[in-house]
């Protein structure tokens, strides 16, 4: 017997009450009064001049046991009678009988029945339980609005670009779901608990499933079976309190509000076995050297002024002309403005935001076709449409070294010998596009293994801006009206991820990036290792060339080598369990990032060390020590590469 659907459920059953189905796809509410001849309905309405139980005529009598049962009968007496009760102001006229509750009473000449609620004594409240004196107290939790799930089935959800076959998707979703009912069963036998609200439904948990498992294969169809399955043994050993917190965040994106806990708003801190001294001394173990890597945009060495020139020069001659980096077409940019105000032609640009994804390929391709490639953003096959979001204007980046420097130079980091040796400094910057091409808007650097904030400021581009590139910096307009001048009163605060307001304490702010990069610098000495991911991109925005870098593109390269690169948001959700990025429109955050990568070297030390330490490696006053015999060369190799980051440092240059 299949289950009813419910469609039916507004209509009357034809049957009435004769109707012997046990779960009839049919109303039956109120199926007697609905039901009932007209004849015998206006019966009840005829008032009778006789008192007492005996007031209704035997025809009368017989025609209500036929069409109404006994406590249905009791119902439709309620509501038929309680309109013909008269008003306050004539039963106060007339006298009222009160020698039967059941008897009937007469004013102005007229019978009515006598409701028994009109005699029957009020009583009195009792007294509040424990639970619900606490729910009235003032610091309780306010009752949340009522929630409906929509009535799904266990099965995918149709997608565009499916990233599995439904058998695959459906034998996931189960096992997704399965863990999921496991985890609210716990919750459900907790009595005690206080987030009872937290027990989904069949329904709401049916709905949890699908939406997660839609997620997963709209953000990760290259990688959705890994993610999905790192999801689903997270679960298996998930504690009640981790799956309240993802309850809510999932109550909170698809019903109601619910103010995040502090455990929810800050990642759990990453404990690698290691001190922070020793993962400092391991940090020499994890540079790279950059030779060799520039035709990959790692700069070694600044232009020349005959390369700059060179490129003003050019600059002037192509009068403006640029390709967009969005759509690819060609406009014209006047930096400084043109005479009428404009700073670009070519009108709106049309683009997709997010990449185009490549199906992998398959051997059953030849029989079945080879997916075509489409866009993460709207799910669109490349080539079928010129874009799904339209910009204000085009704009575009410049790429090539010796142009770079034509609008800021590059510098290399100097040395401080008054400062001695400093511990690594991981870094992110944020670019905005302006009429010079992409230019860094805010600059964050934290400390490592500690990720304390040791510079969090927003940058006035040198040219005027064409977009502050907000989806992704997470910089919008009001960050600048609100900011302070750096080094003014007032506390650095991060950009909110939650929305697009600037509600939080503003940002200070410096004139130009060489004054972002002059306060890096006091950060840095050329041996320090400086970590970031796809840093190449960072340093060239600052115009910094250092020696000493750790990059997590190169840690965690991507299988199919560089160029390609794994996204920071990929490598966090394999290797720390960690979801970054997650501000959706309100974009990214560059302290986020900062930390979320110096939590990626921290794991990669850690495994680092295994290895030396099975070969015989010891760490010894914050040095790392090759075992006895190795070979001196490469110790001395070793010695020039971390010899910045393993010696000891003082307590004050390992705190803020």
């Amino acid at each position: 017997m299949f289950a009813p659907l419910g469609l039916f459920k507004d209509i009357p059953c034809p049957e009435g009450q004769n109707c012997l189905l046990l779960t009839c796809i049919f109303s039956h509410r109120d199926v007697a009064s609905n039901s009932a001849p007209q004849g015998a309905r206006q019966s009840t309405d005829v008032p009778t001049a006789t008192q007492g139980d005996s007031g209704l005529t035997s025809g009368e009598t017989a025609v209500k046991s036929k069409v109404q049962a006994p406590g249905e009968e009791k119902i439709a007496k309620l509501k038929d009678k309680a309109a013909s009760l008269p008003s306050k102001a004539a039963s106060s006229q007339g006298p009222v009988s009160t020698t039967s509750s059941n008897k009937p009473f007469q004013t102005n000449g007229q019978t009515n029945v006598k409701l028994q609620s009109l005699s029957r004594e009020v009583t009195p409240p009792a007294k509040p339980t424990s639970s619900s004196a606490k729910a009235s107290a003032p610091g309780a939790r306010k009752p949340l609005p009522p929630r409906q799930a929509p009535r799904e089935s266990l099965n995918p959800r149709m997608l565009t670009k499916a990233p599995a076959p439904h058998g695959v998707r459906l034998a996931i979703l189960t096992k997704l779901h399965a863990g999921m009912s496991a985890l609210n069963d716990k919750l459900a036998k907790d009595k005690e608990s206080q987030d009872r609200y937290l027990v989904l439904t069949p329904n709401e948990l049916i709905t949890m499933a699908l939406d997660e498992e839609e997620k997963t294969a709209k953000e990760h169809p290259s990688i959705y079976s890994n993610v999905i399955k790192l999801r689903i043994v997270k679960l298996s050993k998930m504690s009640k309190e981790d799956w309240a917190n993802d309850v809510k965040a999932h109550l909170n994106e698809r019903y109601y509000k619910i103010a995040p806990g502090p455990e929810q708003s800050k990642p759990k801190p990453l404990d690698t076995g290691l001190s922070p001294q020793e993962e400092i001394a391991l940090a020499g173990k994890l540079v790279t050297r950059l030779e060799g890597l520039e035709q990959y945009g790692y700069v070694t060495k600044p232009p020349t002024d005959a390369e700059v020139e060179g490129a003003r020069k050019g600059v002037i001659e192509s009068k403006g002309w640029e390709k967009c980096d969005r759509c690819g077409g060609r406009f014209q940019v006047f930096p400084g403005r043109r005479e009428d105000g404009t700073l670009t032609t070519g009108g709106q640009c049309t683009y997709h935001p997010g990449k185009p994804l490549y199906p992998p390929k398959k051997k059953t391709d030849h029989i079945t076709g080879h997916k075509d490639a489409y866009f993460s953003c709207c799910n669109e096959s490349v080539g079928t449409s010129a874009g799904c979001t339209k910009g204000k204007t085009h704009v575009f980046k410049v790429s090539e070294t010796k142009r770079l420097a034509s609008v800021l130079q590059f510098q290399k980091t100097p040395k401080q010998s008054a400062k001695g040796r400093l511990p690594p400094v991981c870094f992110d910057c944020e670019m905005g596009y302006t009429t010079l091409g992409l230019e860094l808007i805010r600059l964050t650097a934290v400390s490592w293994p500690q990720g304390k904030t040791l510079l969090d400021v927003l940058v006035r581009p040198i040219g005027e801006v064409l977009d502050l590139n907000s989806r992704f910096s997470g910089v919008f307009p009001e960050h600048y009206t609100k900011a302070i001048p750096y080094g003014s009163s007032g506390s650095q605060a991060s950009l909110p991820l939650d929305d697009g307001e600037v509600d939080s304490p503003p940002l200070q702010i410096v004139e130009s990036p060489a004054a972002a990069r002059a306060l890096l610098f006091e950060c840095l000495q050329p041996d320090t290792p400086l970590i970031g991911h796809a840093i190449d991109n960072d340093l060239n925005a600052c115009r910094i060339i250092h020696p000493t870098i750790i990059d997590t593109v190169l840690l965690y390269p991507h299988p199919r080598g560089l160029p390609l690169r794994m996204s920071l948001k990929t490598l966090c959700r394999r290797h720390l369990d960690r979801d970054i990025q997650t501000g959706g429109s309100s974009g990214h955050d560059s302290k986020e990032d900062s930390i979320a990568t110096g939590d990626l070297v921290r794991v990669k030390a850690a495994e680092t060390w295994k290895v030396l330490k099975s070969k015989g490696w010891r760490i010894h006053n914050d040095q790392l020590v090759p075992p006895p015999g190795a070979d001196a060369e490469a110790a001395a190799a070793h010695g020039r590469l971390g010899s910045g980051a393993g010696q000891k440092r003082s307590s004050s240059a390992l705190g803020d």
